[in-house]
């Protein structure tokens, strides 16, 4: 055969093929009919941050530490990316954080903990135009998949404002991203912490 009809079904395969690199994420927030933010079903295939185990951001006692749970949180790859650039959080990020359960001995574990099931995720996203806030804190309802904003007298507002390295967020726990905020000089100073 001609090499011509060759290249011609080589360009063909090609654009003919799937985009495997393409990005299927969804860019920014998706809301439900009710307007509940809806529960993003990739947020796995989103840039792990960090786990935390048994983390309390009051007071530890021993049961906390018998009844530890693994938080692993989740942010956005648009927000990642531009956060590497700039050392910011660009409008419309989300970040997931889901609360595993843990255990200590299963199969032929006999020490240390893995991850169980999950017990609840929760929702952080910046959105400027918001007259009452920037950063909002979401529930997620497993079963609805949707997600309802906490009230602005939670504690989770005040302290993220107060303790949160970088724009409300906990860089500070993340290694991947803490020495990035660093070398951009975006740190700010953390009440409570030297």
């Amino acid at each position: 055969m001609k090499p011509a009809f060759w290249i011609g079904v080589g360009l063909l395969a090609l654009f003919a093929a799937p985009d495997w690199g393409a990005s299927r994420e969804v860019v920014g927030p998706q809301f439900t009919a009710e307007g509940q933010l809806a529960l993003p079903q990739d947020y796995r295939e989103w840039v792990y941050l960090s786990s935390g185990l048994g983390m309390t951001y009051g007071a530890a006692t021993s049961s906390d530490s018998e009844h530890a749970n693994f938080d692993n949180v989740f942010v956005t790859r648009r927000a990642y990316q531009a956060f590497r650039e700039t050392g910011a959080w660009p409008d419309k990020t989300m970040f997931i954080l889901e609360i595993r359960s843990s255990h200590a001995k299963g199969s032929i574990n006999h020490g240390g903990h893995y991850q169980g099931d999950v017990t609840a995720v929760e929702g952080e996203m910046k959105d400027k135009s918001n007259p009452r806030g920037k950063w909002t804190f979401f529930g997620f309802d497993l079963d609805k998949g949707s997600g309802t904003p906490f009230p602005r007298t939670a504690a989770c507002y005040s302290c993220h404002a107060r303790h949160g390295a970088v724009d409300n967020t906990f860089v500070q726990f993340y290694p991947t991203l803490l020495p990035i905020a660093l070398k951009k000089g975006v740190i700010k100073p953390v009440a409570g912490e030297p």
